[in-house]
């Protein structure tokens, strides 16, 4: 039994976690018998989940969304599961880049900065993001604790100063070898013209821990999907991993290294160590056992494929230089492209998700990013694809089985529906229901939001054909009283069962379900069983989730 499934059974109470002992979010070796027994012991189990702190550079498209939006799924999901957990996002604000965009407007690069952390704010807001805490690099307690790291790692030798070499890209701000160009001198990244860099800078021994990372991406599960583990090894390690530059002397707006002062530290140091100093590492320590209690703690990082390398070489050892531990897994999810390019500010191919959740509601771009997407694979956004999807699963699957049913039992029994023993007939659909919350949780472990919302609609779309085949009409018309109890019940325990674990994902809908429904919103998943409910008293229902108009509205789309 892996990491994980041993701190969800302590959560949990239930011998189901055994049923994920191959969940990816494993990340370490497995732990005997008696490990499991204390970890079960030991307390409340805990999740941490970060996204990636984005780059304030431009406009906020759906390519931050994504990101976040699978992160809060993932974080609701296990906190209603019985987790204690802490939810990271925030802002990455230092560098040339943000210091040109921020002259370009006229503004100061902090002023810059805190209009576009405003504006991610109210877009997790409008999208319903429940994280815990939101960093901002520019926080003085951040810039604190990033000086401390800098000048521990130097006092250890493991950073050093030197003078740095090569191809610089200017958009993306990073140092790149020859090999490791694409197309002659393009930057890997962003493709674009890279140029000649000579500069005075601190180093960090990064090659000193080549074989322990090494070690980490091939002989652990700690990258998912796992062939981007080989993908880092061949190219960054295996022809001799680079010592790293940690600090510029031509770039002024960062944090300053406070025993150098011509030096600003560099994103790698800056950037990366947000994720402790978020819990109050070299300050209060208030969450820093999110990250050091090893046993009953879970860390996760979902970062989109470009910047693995930094969260699966880099991070990891900085955190073996500072005698700390490491994440026990880290995603690396692909990429939502528009017109067959990844969304960027920098190459202006976004979609804007404040139009899309004006016109539509946040559980539609939360619920097409978490299904559409396979997480780790590319998805190509489309206004039809994303229209499409929110008409056949939310309006003709979950919202067609909630009008009808609730429509129906208010009709033959004024919305009093009571728990009956279920006919041998039913069984496939009962046990359908009864098995929804280990297949999510299965799927969940396996960071996998889109399978387990596949998962739940399951239910769902059974429970249409299950309309649709019994007929409940037929057996009021037959005077088949008895028989139309029974039906209405698993009807209605489909729709509750479901609801609950919709909850994480689709939050506004599934809130109006149990509104519906007459009953209150559960905070976790323990009665996501079927019977749980004696007796419902519901309500003749609205229209949750409207079908829309394709063409008319692809036409307003295209207008925007």
């Amino acid at each position: 039994m892996s990491k994980i499934d041993k701190k969800s059974a302590a959560a949990d109470g239930k011998a189901n976690a055994s049923n994920a002992k191959d969940s990816t979010l494993s990340g370490k070796e497995k732990a005997s018998d008696k490990t499991a027994s204390v970890k079960a012991t030991a307390g409340k189990a805990k999740f941490f989940i970060s996204t990636p702190i984005y780059y304030p550079s431009g406009r906020w498209h759906l390519g931050h969304s994504y990101t976040t939006v699978c992160c809060d799924a993932l974080a609701q999901f296990k906190r209603m599961d019985g987790f204690d957990v802490f939810y990271l996002t925030g802002t990455d604000e230092h560098g040339q880049k943000i210091a040109e965009a921020a002259k370009k407007h006229g503004k100061t690069p902090l002023e810059y900065t805190t209009e576009l952390a405003d504006d991610i704010k109210r877009l997790w807001s409008a999208l319903g993001i429940r994280n815990d805490k939101f960093i901002r690099t520019t926080d003085d307690y951040h810039k604190r604790s990033v000086q401390k790291i800098f000048k521990t790692l130097f006092d250890k030798g493991d950073i050093y100063k030197s003078t740095y070499k090569g191809k610089y890209c200017t958009p993306c701000e990073s140092f790149w070898q020859d090999g490791q160009l694409v197309d002659g001198d393009k930057c890997p990244d962003c493709k674009r013209e890279t140029v000649f860099a000579e500069e005075e800078c601190y180093f960090f021994a990064l090659s000193k821990y080549a074989d322990k990372i090494t070690n980490l991406l091939l002989k652990t599960d700690f990258l998912q999907p796992k062939h981007r583990a080989m993908e880092m090894y061949n190219n960054f390690i295996k022809d001799g991993l680079q010592d790293l530059a940690v600090s510029r002397t031509s770039v002024e707006w960062g944090i300053e290294v406070d025993f150098d002062k011509k030096h600003t530290v560099y994103v790698w140091i800056d950037a990366l160590s947000n994720y402790i100093n978020a819990l109050g590492y070299n300050g209060d320590n208030a969450n820093m056992d999110f990250w050091t209690d090893d046993k009953n703690t879970t860390k996760v990082h979902i970062v989109g494929k470009e910047i693995v390398r930094f969260h699966t070489i880099i991070w990891p050892a900085i955190l073996m230089a500072l005698s700390l531990p490491l994440p026990d897994k880290v995603f690396g999810h692909g990429w939502l492209v528009f017109g067959g390019d990844k969304m960027s500010k920098s190459k202006g191919n976004v979609a804007c998700p404040f139009n899309l959740i004006d016109k539509y509601g946040s559980d539609a771009v939360r619920y097409y990013l978490l299904r559409e997407m396979p997480f780790g694979s590319d998805a190509n956004y489309t206004d039809l694809s994303f229209l499409n999807r929110i008409n056949a699963d939310l309006c003709n699957d979950y919202g067609n089985l909630i009008k009808r049913t609730l429509a129906m039992g208010y009709k033959y029994f004024a919305g009093l529906v009571k728990k009956i023993d279920t006919a041998a007939e039913d069984k496939a659909f009962v046990d359908l229901i009864d098995g929804a919350r280990a297949r999510a949780t299965d799927c969940i472990n396996s960071l996998s939001p889109s399978m387990a919302l596949e998962e739940i609609f399951k239910v769902i779309s059974f429970g249409n054909k299950y309309v649709d085949e019994v007929a409940p009409w037929n057996l009021e018309k037959e005077g088949k009283q008895e028989r139309l109890n029974q039906v209405m019940y698993v009807l209605f325990e489909a729709i509750r069962v479901a609801s609950t674990l919709l909850l994480p994902f689709v939050p506004v809908g599934a809130n109006e379900a149990f509104k519906s429904l007459n009953l209150p919103v559960p905070t976790d998943f323990e009665g996501a069983v079927f019977g749980a409910v004696d007796c419902y008293s519901a309500t003749a229902g609205e229209i949750i989730y409207k079908r829309l108009d394709v063409k008319k509205e692809l036409e307003l789309l295209q207008g925007v």
